[in-house]
């Protein structure tokens, strides 16, 4: 952007009105074009500017007077500032000196005699002391006189004269006893002055001498007129002015008739040319009534009933008959012109002046008023009658389309959106609230202003105060039809952006008519319908936002990411917080957030109910979500009598179309995976979005009315998915369980030679570190409790099998049976729960102990050489990975060695 323009030197410094100045600096516009503004010393001098290059302008001073700044503004700079500053003053011209303004005449001198100076024209100051200024060529310098006095004159006709300027002005070059001399002078002039009328006498004695003789002369020749004619001559004179009359007419009676017919004739002309304007009245009228210049016609009549309201003359009163026929036919068209309407404000308020110059009966002003309410009112109607019949029009075609096209209605529908939707979004109801919002912003105002002037007395009619309610009752209606007309259309089928967009209209036209002053009820009515609106616009968000939720499994990819310390889950958590936290956003920036003379929303306990059930509603379609994701993968899957294999290192699901996986994974591992989803949604996105929501100011849910722990359903859901993993995994593992015991013909009291724990021991631990596997790329924090679930199904079945043995155990079947139960037991201590314990020591109790010293030595030896042998797998029941990989090295180490 190019910086301020500077102001940095002037040439000159000084001048009266219209001094051509030149103005440098910097940046003072880039083209002429760009200089938009130049004002010096505060006057506006942007006509008088002529731009030369961004360093120098060329203009003209106005008519300022004293110091200021020159500053210039630019269209790319702005406003700039100024280093110098130009003074302007006054000169005190004479007529026969050239100027560029205007020289005001010397006023006419009155003295107190009423002596006034002979030409007022001949303006030549004189010198009040009677001295020569020849040698005061140069003049005081005017910078020193302007900090000595500032703003005062050395001008004697001026207001702020100052004598000391004066002297410096035109005597500075003045000796001391010339100046003494010219006060004498003064002061004589001054003295000679007072003396008054004897001294003006003194000064005209032979005009006063020349007037004394004329009043002389005159009063010797009025002497002379009485001796000579007496004192009245009148009546002599008259009557023989009478005789000669009598006379004359005796002489010229035929010529006198036919001079009286003329003058007749010539009185009828003259009155018919007199009063032409009259006459012609009627066709003048009608003439400008169709033209549309009814104020000519109404001037015209005005100025007709002045002239001749009271008139007697029988042609004269025929004319003002035949005008008053056409001015009633102009209030009748006037009258259906109000009732029209559209019109503008000032149109409507131009055609009531008429009708009230007019003389028309009733009250127009009232009647333009009511005609312009109903005009609204039908107004609203129409725009709402059409928008539906073309709504019905559009439904028509569709059905008409989906007959033609011999398919299903339902699809024609769908078929008639999408083309609908390409050619115009806006639905038929936004269309039909943004016309309703249109007429209220054009037509309310004016009918609000129209009664207003009404009231005030701008229309010059007598004020009737008992409308003033009836006035209010049309306000409310009007605004009510049109509130009604828009909730008809605000209605559940629209989508929550258009109720958005209908909100910002609507509160836009509530802005307006706020502006407009109206009363406290009208505005009401305006408010409960936008707040109604939000409360609208925040459910429907809400519901586009479950809507969008439930179709959030589309995207799950199962693709794991591994948070720290809450184990791995994919993106449907972050998608999900992502919808509720950019919908909470909106909801507040839009529907939340109050507007000028909007109440809060959700201070109401009904209202935060309201929005708590939607925020559940969210969660809840999260739910359900994840349970279809959990459980709805299976419709490609049979469950064919799980086919167990030696261990559950595989999976025991068998798909449909054997060649494709859905991701990759097996259902047990998409039922982990929705688990950890769970997990991590309860305890930490729950929680989260609780407090982000409570900081954007929305109500704590906590503490709304008929929160429970499981509103959001996931913790029932967490439990079915759980149950469901359990079921996939427990069934198998223990059904192999009893089989494997007894595989081989084993029998508990045969005197077999025992070096190891039995086969069916390590198919279970290894069943269950598979199963730990399995859990543990998925969410290590799951592991304690799905494993102890397990374990608990394990040992329950095995003190089953162990309480179901009704034979007397011998004494290797002792020792095999404890060794087998104890390194279960150690194995497994991690994930026992206090049942699963209980479940050993039953199965410990139901074994008889050691026969002798050397049995139970034996049992102590076999464990531990046990656990030496089987130390990879006791390493990752117990979670030990460093254990886990020195096993790893070591065997590795060996098998190179052997190799």
């Amino acid at each position: 952007m190019v910086p301020p323009p500077v102001v940095t030197g002037i040439s000159p410094k000084e001048g009266p009105p219209g001094t051509r100045i030149t103005i440098r600096g910097e940046f003072l516009g880039i083209k002429a074009q760009d200089l938009i503004g130049l004002k010096i010393c505060g006057c506006d001098c942007t006509l008088l500017a002529e731009w030369k290059s961004p360093n120098k302008v060329i203009a003209r001073s106005g008519s300022c007077k004293g110091r200021g700044d020159i500053i210039v503004t630019t269209l790319s700079g702005g406003q700039g500032t100024s280093t110098v500053q130009f003074r302007g003053y006054h000169e005190t011209i004479g007529p026969m000196k050239e100027s560029a303004v205007w020289v005001e005449e010397a006023p006419v001198q009155s003295f107190a005699w009423g002596r006034r100076a002979l030409s007022p024209t001949n303006y030549q100051q004189e010198d009040p002391l009677g001295l020569s200024v020849e040698g005061n060529v140069k003049k005081f310098p005017e910078d020193e006189l302007f900090e000595l006095y500032g703003d005062a004159s050395g001008e004697l006709t001026s207001e702020k004269f100052h004598p000391g300027m004066f002297l410096l002005q035109h005597h500075h070059a003045t000796s001391l006893d010339d100046l003494k001399a010219g006060l004498a002078y003064l002061r004589r002039k001054v003295n000679s002055q007072k003396e008054g009328q004897l001294s003006f006498l003194k000064a005209n004695v032979g005009s006063v001498m020349e007037q004394l003789d004329t009043i002389i002369l005159l009063k010797d020749q009025f002497e002379n007129d009485l001796k000579n004619y007496g004192t009245n001559p009148m009546e002599q004179l008259e009557t023989a002015i009478k005789e000669s009359m009598i006379e004359a007419n005796k002489l010229f009676d035929d010529i006198l008739a036919r001079r009286d017919r003329a003058d007749a004739t010539r009185n009828a002309l003259s009155v018919m040319h007199r009063y032409k304007f009259l006459f012609c009245m009627p066709i003048n009228v009608e003439r400008n009534i169709k033209n549309g210049n009814y104020d000519l016609v109404i001037n015209d009549y005005a100025r007709v009933k002045n002239l001749f309201k009271n008139t007697e003359v029988e042609v004269f009163k025929k004319v003002l008959r035949e005008i008053e026929y056409r001015i009633e036919t102009l209030r009748e068209v006037l009258r259906k012109k109000l009732e029209e309407v559209p019109f503008s404000l000032e149109d409507q308020k131009k055609i009531i002046r008429n009708l009230i110059n007019l003389e028309a009966e009733g009250d127009p002003a009232w009647d333009g008023i009511v005609s312009y309410a109903n005009h609204l009112e039908k107004s609203i109607k129409t725009c709402t009658t059409e928008y539906l019949e073309s709504e019905s029009r559009e439904d028509d075609l569709k059905i008409s389309l989906a007959i033609k096209s011999n398919v299903s209605t339902p699809m024609s529908i769908k078929q008639f959106k999408l083309t609908k939707n390409e050619e115009n979004n806006t639905p038929v109801k936004v269309q039909c609230i943004e016309a309703l919002c249109d007429i209220v912003m054009e037509q309310l105002p004016d009918l609000w202003r129209l009664g207003q002037s009404y009231f005030t007395g701008q229309l010059h009619v007598t004020v009737d105060a008992k409308k003033q309610r009836p006035f209010k009752n049309l306000v409310l209606s009007s605004i009510q039809n049109a509130v009604n007309a828009m909730k008809a259309s605000c209605d559940s089928s629209l989508e929550a952006s258009w109720f958005l967009y209908s909100l910002k209209r609507i509160r836009q036209i509530y802005a307006s008519l706020i502006h407009l002053d109206l009363p406290s009820d009208a505005l009401d009515i305006f408010g409960k319908f936008i707040f109604e609106l939000r409360l609208q616009c925040l459910v429907g968000l809400f519901k586009q936002t479950v809507d969008k939720i439930l179709l959030l499994k589309c995207k799950e990819t199962w693709e794991i990411e591994y948070l720290d310390g809450d184990g791995g889950i994919t993106k449907m958590p972050l998608y999900f917080e992502e919808m509720v936290m950019e919908v909470s956003k909106l909801a507040r920036e839009t529907a939340i957030i109050c507007g000028p003379r909007e109440a809060p929303l959700l201070e109401n306990l009904n209202h935060q109910t309201l929005y708590y059930n939607e925020i559940k509603a969210t969660f809840a379609a999260f739910a359900r979500c994840l349970q279809q994701l959990a459980f709805n993968c299976n419709e490609d899957i049979i469950d064919d009598e799980f086919t167990m294999v030696p261990q559950l290192t595989s999976s025991s699901t068998v798909y449909k179309n054997k060649d494709i996986k859905p991701h990759g994974l097996t259902w047990e591992q998409r039922l982990l995976i929705s688990l950890s989803n769970i997990r991590y949604t309860l305890k930490v996105l729950l929680p989260r979005i609780e407090e982000n929501l409570k900081f954007q100011g929305y109500p704590d849910l906590s503490t709304t009315v008929g929160y429970n722990s499981d509103w959001t359903q996931l913790k029932t859901l967490d439990t079915a998915v759980l149950n469901a993993y359990l079921e996939r995994r427990c069934d198998p593992l223990v059904g192999i369980i009893e089989p494997n015991v007894y595989i081989g013909n084993l029998d508990w009291n045969s005197n077999l030679q025992i070096v190891h724990v039995k086969p069916y021991v390590q198919e279970i631990l290894a069943n269950i570190i598979a199963v730990h596997a399995e859990v543990r790329h998925v969410s290590p924090c799951l592991l304690e409790r799905v494993l102890s679930h397990i374990v608990e199904s394990v040992t329950e079945e095995l003190a089953r099998l162990i309480l179901c043995i009704s034979y007397r155990f011998s004494s290797s079947g002792i020792i095999q049976a404890r060794t087998d139960i104890l390194l279960m037991k150690k194995a497994l201590e991690n994930y026992c729960s206090p049942r699963a314990e209980n479940f050993l020591d039953e199965a410990l109790k139901a074994i008889p102990q050691p026969v002798t010293k050397e049995d139970a030595q034996k049992i102590d030896m076999i464990l531990t050489k046990v656990t030496t042998l089987m130390q990879l797998q006791l390493s990752c029941l117990m979670n030990n990975i460093d254990n886990v990989n020195t096993t790893l090295k070591k065997i590795g180490y060996n098998q190179l060695t052997a190799l």
